[in-house]
């Protein structure tokens, strides 16, 4: 058997354990497990399996994962996010679906300072869908923003999405961070927008919210002011240097924990629930890395990767047509398959294609990150979906994804706008690194 056979016969094994709802970490590992020991030796296969779980659970690199996770379960806990809703609530709520505009604008908020979709869209929708069911907001708009409004825990930095990629690709988190800001900010302005127009062709569906006196506006923006500082601590340090990215992630949560303390809102309990789903949370990463790099090291060794990007780069097409087709397969795959997951298995393939046909590493991972969280709200395997329906079960699931499907436009323009324009994502990282 030729070794791109072996390769392909692995990735088919891959998908059907996948679809047998094995976890998508142990899944890699298996198949890449076995996958070594045909290509190289069973010896050999297990000394990598050995060596390469302790190498990614004992990797001081991998721990800016639980520091940022940690920070955004403390923001939460301390009830940073409930008065971020209302600042957001305060200075938007009186707009057409001014609620739903509210809902967005706090998630892109405690986005900045979470870097996870399903944890702001739980977070926000507990928040945001009992005072739109209260105003009497159309089910499908409250819902879809709520869902999409949680994606943007991924586009927006300190995303959990972006250290696995620049932990894989060996990137510097700090450049993704910065060139993931832009695009973030676009893709909720976008979203924004959305809700307004919709509502102002029919005010039905979202009607706006009472008139607020400039002074309780003022007052409000405490609430937001916490957020910020834990956003221009953590990315503000990072790029003045003050801080490595783990350094980064201890100090985001020092100042949450901080924050929570002088607040008097962070109970012992809530300290604990934290410290746990932190746990949680950390340990299906690492153990998705862990799985991605002896998968990778199984796809390498077959050099099905290197031959792929030789293959595309012997193509008489344009480079441009080479990124749709694969930008396809990731929305199409993020579709079937859970998206990170789905993700992290196709690294090793297409990020030696995309550097190949000369596209810039940082421009790539960030139009790769938006596709694949158009996954988490796209049927049949959307995440974020299936949590706004545990949290609203009168709902039904079709209505949730019509809803949210109103929004995919404002993801389609803004990766127009990244493709056509890189420097869109590349500005900032290039001004100031």
């Amino acid at each position: 058997m030729s070794p791109s056979t072996a390769a392909i016969l692995g990735l088919i094994l891959l998908f059907v354990l996948m679809a047998l709802r094995m976890p998508v970490s142990f899944a890699m590992i298996l198949a890449g497990f076995l996958g070594n020991a045909y290509m190289i030796s069973t010896d050999a296969a297990i000394y990598m399996l050995t060596t390469n779980v302790w190498g990614q659970l004992s990797s001081y690199g991998l721990s800016v994962i639980p520091l940022f996770v940690f920070m955004g379960q403390l923001a939460y806990h301390s009830g940073i996010t409930e008065r971020l809703y209302n600042a957001a609530y305060k200075w938007v709520g009186r707009l057409p679906g001014g609620l739903a505009g509210t809902t967005i604008l706090s998630s892109a908020g405690f986005a900045s300072i979470c870097g996870s979709n399903s944890a702001t869209s739980a977070t926000m929708g507990t928040i945001a869908l009992p005072e739109m069911k209260r105003y009497h907001y159309d089910p499908a708009l409250s819902t879809g923003s709520v869902a999409i409004g949680g994606t943007l825990g991924v586009v927006i930095p300190p995303s959990v999405v972006l250290i696995i990629i620049a932990v894989q690709t060996e990137q510097s988190i700090t450049q993704l961070f910065l060139a993931s800001i832009v695009p973030g900010l676009f893709l909720t302005g976008l979203f924004l927008a959305t809700v307004f127009i919709i509502c102002l062709r029919n005010p039905s569906l979202g009607p706006p919210g009472p008139q607020t006196a400039m002074r309780e506006k003022l007052i409000s923006l405490t609430g937001a002011v916490e957020a910020l500082i834990l956003f221009l601590l953590v990315i503000g340090g990072l790029y003045a240097g003050w801080f490595t990215p783990t350094e980064a992630g201890a100090a985001g949560s020092f100042g949450a924990l901080l924050i929570g303390l002088a607040r008097r809102k962070l109970s012992k309990k809530e300290f604990v629930n934290a410290i746990a789903e932190t746990i949680r949370i950390s340990a299906m990463v690492v153990l998705l890395i862990t799985g991605a790099v002896i998968f990778g090291r199984f796809l390498t060794v077959t050099r099905l990767p290197f031959e792929l990007a030789d293959w595309a780069s012997s193509l008489n097409v344009p480079r441009e047509a080479i990124l749709l087709i694969v930008l396809l397969i990731y929305l199409i795959g993020g579709c079937l398959v859970d998206a990170l997951g789905f993700l992290v298995v196709t690294i090793p393939i297409f990020y030696p294609l995309a550097k190949a046909l000369g596209f810039d590493p940082i421009w790539y991972t960030v139009v790769i990150t938006l596709v694949t969280t158009m996954g988490a709200v796209t049927p049949p395997v959307g995440v974020n979906v299936y949590i706004v329906s545990g949290l609203s079960p009168d709902i039904p699931i079709g209505t949730i994804f019509r809803g949210v499907s109103i929004f995919l436009i404002a993801y389609v323009i803004c990766l127009a706008l990244l493709i056509m324009f890189p420097q869109v994502a590349l500005y900032l990282p290039g001004l100031l690194m």
